[in-house]
């Protein structure tokens, strides 16, 4: 008769290419592997594997093999690991990542009032928390941009961003109204530039954007300083006559509470969408819906 661990010895070799890493992966010694291996080649009567100085190539069987079992290994695989988290937590955790100024401003308060959700939460930007979906370090994340790359990852639109330039309730902007309530945007974007900046990163991401939607060209501005957190940029604009590219969605509280006002929206509105990325293999249907409407139910963006 067949033992189960014999197909899943196989499909980790298959998937990772060679014994050393299957091995470590399944958290086996590599001679077990090797026999465990050798023992579904002689059931099934066919080499799976050639083998080579630094990697194992499946057989045209070995092929045949993997495309036959590998959803139904996955899928007692999947069984396992949550009939585990179960049985040591009844209500497990959901490991969640997530921008820190998100969830700062809008879902930290809640947390608490959550009956049945359990949450280990990570801060991160968007290519971090997307490699640790895709590795399985998180079962779920809020991302501001998709991986073109990670094709086993859902993503899910949750909120349009629109990003505006914002500066201190208190600063006198008329000599800008003057310009661009005319329409006059040269002499506009004169003005911007004469100004003091604060930026999340010396690349100038968010500004740059915004620049080149309503002016077509990239920025040359005069930093007064880099600051790689989002409110903290916007405290420091609150407390100066400094500006910033924000969003209603990064400012939103700000803007609610006057700390901050906006300046101009823009020409054309620059917008980015925010996603809830997930692998539907690793995670189950009722955990996202959790998220999701946890989500969904305390944050609210300025328009």
């Amino acid at each position: 008769m067949v033992n189960l661990e014999w197909y899943r010895t196989f499909k980790a070799i298959y998937q990772y290419g060679t014994l050393t890493r299957a091995a470590q992966e399944l958290l086996i010694s590599q001679p077990n592997m090797s026999i465990q291996l050798a023992s579904l080649e002689s059931y099934i009567g066919k080499p799976l594997f050639v083998r080579m100085p630094r990697k194992m190539m499946p057989t045209e069987y070995g092929k045949q093999l993997y495309t036959q079992i590998v959803e139904s290994i996955d899928n007692l695989e999947r069984v396992e690991t949550e009939f585990k988290r179960t049985v040591l937590n009844k209500v497990p955790s959901i490991r969640f990542g997530t921008p820190s100024e998100i969830f700062y401003n809008y879902l930290a308060g809640y947390v608490g009032q959550q009956k049945d959700l359990y949450l280990t939460v990570e801060y991160g930007l968007a290519d971090i928390l997307t490699e640790k979906v895709i590795n399985n370090d998180l079962d779920i994340a809020i991302i501001t941009r998709q991986n073109k790359n990670a094709d086993n990852l859902t993503y899910e639109p949750l909120f349009t961003e629109t990003f505006m330039i914002v500066c201190n309730p208190e600063q006198d902007i008329s000599d800008f109204d003057n310009l661009i309530t005319p329409g006059n945007y040269t002499e506009a974007e004169k003005w911007l530039k004469n100004q003091k900046w604060i930026a999340y990163s010396s690349d100038l991401a968010l500004i740059r954007r915004f620049w080149r939607e309503n002016f077509k060209k990239r920025p040359l501005l005069k930093l007064q300083a880099t600051i790689p957190d989002n409110n903290a940029i916007l405290k420091a604009i609150g407390n100066s006559d400094a500006l910033a590219v924000s969003s209603n969605l990064i400012a939103g509280k700000a803007l609610k509470e006057g700390f901050v006002k906006i300046l101009w929206k823009g020409i054309s509105p620059a917008t980015n969408t925010l996603y809830l990325a997930y692998n539907k293999d690793k995670i189950q249907p009722q955990y996202v819906d959790k998220i999701r409407t946890f989500i969904k139910t305390y944050i609210n963006i300025v328009e």
